[in-house]
């Protein structure tokens, strides 16, 4: 047995050991390998539940299994309890698919273990799309059956609301089939690659119903009627882009109408299920209040009762919205109000129906988004909400309590809060205490609510509470080890006046040993476009510890929301209509005269980066001011009578409207003023921002004689995503700076 005082001894020796262990840990610094690598990249953001949907009763909610998915892909959780149970035997759905005529071994287990597959109202039938064709797997009697059989693919299928059929999209004629007897029923006849029937086009998914949702059909609430639009993309002109990886160039041929072009015509048609009456109606649109050439069709709902569909029409340069009710029958509209602004009206939503028939509709009259009540014929009973912050979403609306939950920045514009009101307007509540970001899920009854909560310095924690706010449980802490153990730099919000008083939002990172007594180069990071706020007290992922590491090799790291782009309220965002670019590189220049008047910034190295719109304004600052040493432009637009017609003209009206405003904001008519180091960067095959944009101001440059980097992503869109090429340009984006800043 050792001595007292060599036990002390060994004791102080070991606490200095540990010490000295931990305060190596945190000297640890990020690299691009611990970031981005495939095989090598550290989870910083941690692990939380991938929770798919509330079931119908209210009590459980549907949980991604990645603990041991290969027996159960879904479990069905009690939420208050957290005990969970597997949704379904993926092993009795493998051997029933199996059985099926046609239906591979390896397929079938591919299938049962996938835990995304379609699912009717009543949560009880999958609907499953594979090998273009469409198959049911029944949950209560866990039975298979294949629905349709045939060469041509099978899109958007969905069930009907009672379940019986499925309605989907085949060569672009609409068509609906029982579910159980597996009768088919055309709807349309007239589908071409010209003609879209119950399917969006590229334009329309990407500027007005969601990226990626390519769905443009509507079951009524009864099942007896589908709505659905009619596109037909014959005067709109063609954009290709040409894959050059394949030894025979893969060449995709898009309609793809830029600003000033024609727009795909539009139709909305509704057409009988069951064969009762004509198939299609006529026209449902007024073509003599709206013009075919001037008109979209920016949103498609049913009233509850099935008697009516809502529809939301404007003009081409959105300068008003029109809420229209449509009789399912005749087809006959009358407009119940219209939404207008002093600049442009953005499609928010549809909506959301209450139990007696009236609605809650989203609206930016004010010049902030804000909730209105609406009786069922469309007349305003009053404003649910009010005040110089903004609405982000409708969360739940409890009609029994006469509750409306919803997400809200009155406490703060750079990170969401959950609140509650009553309907009539009164006793607002803030649910959500910790300051950062967060997201509700409610579950059908509005009883509980699922946090999705995040601030700057700590990934996404998820936390069930109940519809008043009070803790039920905490479903993942996720608390992020690693993260200590590298030595980050403190992040900083602050406030910074542009020149005419107006507050911007602003984030500074600065280096880890940071010394107020040395000077400072500045790397900023903007996107700047309509209400995109880039300030957000969230967890930031990748790019946020990206930052992180330039701050680690001596940089500053500056994100200033200029005024258009702060989120709060479109009435911010108004002063750059028809004008991008100008307004907001002065308030881009208002955050530089405040990093200048900072004894520890470096006034002659400052930078700017950003990616499409961002790519847009770091082309555009440095080709009209000179207040950035080095900038770097990725997928931007250079010359906006190049990108889609529906974002361009919601701001910019068409180039025949506005054609002294597109030549004053286009980097490209610029080019020979540029000033500072340029690095270009563009997915090969981006087919939303195309390339021609960066191709056309290389092209400008070189006459002008400037010289520019320009680094091209092959099989990349408009974001780069291959885990490898994604590493290589961060890589190369890290090397620019240190090279040139």
């Amino acid at each position: 047995m050792q001595s007292t005082p060599r036990r002390l001894l060994l004791a102080f020796a070991l606490c200095l050991i540990a010490s000295h262990t931990i305060a190596q840990a945190q000297e640890k610094l990020l690299t691009i390998n611990d970031i981005y690598d495939p095989q090598t990249r550290v989870n910083f953001s941690g692990n939380v539940p991938q929770i798919l949907s509330w079931l119908n009763d209210g009590v459980h909610y549907l949980q991604r299994n990645t603990a041991d998915a290969a027996s159960a892909p879904l479990l069905k959780v009690n939420a208050v309890t957290g005990e969970s149970t597997p949704f379904y035997d993926a092993a009795r759905m493998e051997a029933s698919l199996r059985a099926l005529p046609g239906m591979a071994a390896e397929d079938a287990k591919r299938l049962s273990f996938r835990a995304l597959h379609e699912m009717n109202k009543a949560q009880t039938a999958f609907l499953i799309n594979h090998g273009n064709d469409l198959y049911v797997y029944d949950l209560t009697n866990q039975t298979a059956k294949r629905l349709t059989s045939g060469a041509e693919e099978e899109q958007e299928a969905e069930f009907s609301p009672d379940g019986r059929m499925v309605a989907f999209v085949r060569k672009n004629n609409l068509f609906v089939i029982n579910a159980t007897t597996g009768q088919e029923r055309a709807l349309t006849t007239d589908g071409t690659d010209k003609i879209l029937n119950g399917r969006l086009d590229w334009l329309y998914q990407e500027e007005l119903y969601g990226r990626g949702n390519f769905k443009a059909f509507w079951w009524s609430p009864d099942s007896r009627r589908i709505a659905y639009l009619r596109l037909d993309e014959t005067p709109v002109p063609d954009f290709v882009v040409v894959d050059h990886i394949p030894r025979r160039q893969d060449v995709e041929t898009t309609p793809y109408p830029k600003a000033g072009d024609a727009n795909p015509l539009v139709e909305l048609r509704m057409a009988s299920v069951d064969g009762a009456t004509a198939n299609n109606t006529a026209q449902v649109v007024d073509t003599k209040k709206y013009q075919p050439n001037n008109l979209l069709i920016a949103r498609v709902a049913w009233t509850p009762d099935g008697q009516r569909v809502v529809y939301q029409a404007q003009d081409r340069e959105q300068t008003f919205l029109d809420v229209n009710f449509a009789d399912a029958v005749t087809g006959r509209t009358t407009t119940a109000w219209q939404e207008k602004t002093q600049a442009w009206v953005e499609a928010i939503d549809n909506p959301r129906w209450l139990k007696d028939g009236s609605f809650l509709w989203h609206s930016e009259r004010t010049g902030y988004r804000h909730l209105y009540h609406y009786s069922s014929e469309g007349r305003l009973i009053r404003p649910v909400t009010k005040g110089e912050w903004e609405v982000r979403s409708l969360d739940a609306v409890d009609d029994r309590g006469g509750f409306v939950y919803f997400n809200g920045t009155e406490r703060s514009p750079i990170a969401g809060d959950v609140y509650r009101i009553k309907l009539d307007g009164t006793g607002q509540t803030r649910l959500t205490q910790t300051p950062g970001s967060h997201r509700a899920n409610f579950n059908p009854t509005a009883t509980h609510f699922i946090d999705s909560w995040s601030d700057v310095n700590t990934p996404t924690q998820m936390r069930l509470h109940r519809a008043d706010g009070e803790l039920a449980r905490a479903i993942a802490e996720n608390k992020v080890a690693t993260l200590a153990g590298y030595k980050l730099g403190r992040t900083e919000f602050l406030q910074v006046k542009a020149r005419d008083g107006f507050t911007m939002e602003a984030m500074m990172i600065r280096p880890p040993n940071f010394d107020p007594a040395k000077k400072y180069p500045v790397m900023s990071y903007t996107y700047s476009g309509p209400q995109a706020p880039s300030v957000r007290n969230s967890w930031g992922g990748a790019t946020y510890l990206w930052h992180q590491m330039l701050a680690q090799k001596g940089y500053i790291v500056w994100i200033c929301d200029n005024r258009s782009a702060s989120g709060k309220g479109v009435q911010a965002a108004w002063p750059v209509y028809k004008n991008f670019g100008e307004l907001e590189l002065r308030d881009l220049l208002d955050g530089v005269a405040y990093l200048k008047s900072q004894s520890y910034v470096d006034p002659a190295r400052i930078g700017i980066w950003g990616w499409s719109f961002g790519g847009f304004m770091t082309s555009y600052a440095l080709t009209h001011s000179n207040a950035f040493k080095i900038g770097i432009a990725g997928g931007s637009v250079t010359d906006w009578k190049l990108y889609d017609s529906i974002y361009t003209e919601r701001f910019m009206r068409t180039p025949q409207n506005n054609a002294e405003g597109y030549a004053r904001t286009s980097p490209l008519s610029a080019a020979a003023n540029l000033n500072g180091k340029l690095l270009l960067i563009h997915g090969a095959i981006d087919d939303n921002v195309h390339m021609q944009n960066t191709i056309q101001f290389a092209y400008e440059l070189q006459k002008a004689g400037k010289p520019f980097q320009l680094m091209v992503y092959p099989k990349q869109r408009h974001g780069v995503t291959d885990p490898l090429l994604l590493k290589h340009m961060r890589g190369m984006m890290t090397d620019f700076i240190t090279a040139n800043l």
